[in-house]
C-alpha cells in the first residue's frame, strides 16, 4: 500500500520554503503530523511543477508528480546531490514553496 504526501493544491494558501536545510525538516514534519510518508512541493512558475520528497537517513527521495499525483520520474539523491536539483536551484531563486500541514485542532494529542 502507497501512502501519499499532502499535495498542495491551488486553493491552498503554499509558505515559502526558506533554506535547503528547512526541507529536511519540513518533510519529518508533515510525516508526524498526517502519518504519510513525503511533503508536497512545488516550484513557483507557469507549469507549478509538483515533487514529493521523502527523507532518508542516507539523503532524498524526490519524486516528480502529475496533476494526478501520480509519479512521472523518481531520483534518490544524496545530499550534496541535491543541492543541484531543481527543488534546490528553485529555492535559491525563492520559487520553492509547500502546503501547510493540516493540524488536529481538536487538543487531542
Amino acid at each position: 500500500m502507497q501512502h501519499t504526501a499532502h499535495q498542495p493544491r491551488r486553493v491552498e494558501a503554499l509558505l515559502p520554503v526558506r533554506d535547503l536545510g528547512d526541507i529536511e525538516f519540513l518533510v519529518k514534519e508533515s510525516e508526524i503530523l498526517t502519518g504519510r510518508a513525503g511533503r508536497g512541493f512545488v516550484i513557483a512558475g507557469a507549469d507549478r511543477l509538483v515533487y514529493r520528497v521523502h527523507w532518508h537517513l542516507l539523503g532524498f527521495k524526490v519524486e516528480r508528480l502529475d496533476a494526478r499525483g501520480q509519479v512521472l520520474d523518481c531520483r534518490h539523491l544524496l545530499p550534496w546531490e541535491f543541492e543541484e536539483h531543481g527543488l534546490a536551484q528553485a529555492l535559491a531563486c525563492g520559487q520553492l514553496f509547500t502546503a501547510s500541514v493540516p493540524r488536529d485542532t481538536s487538543g487531542r494529542a
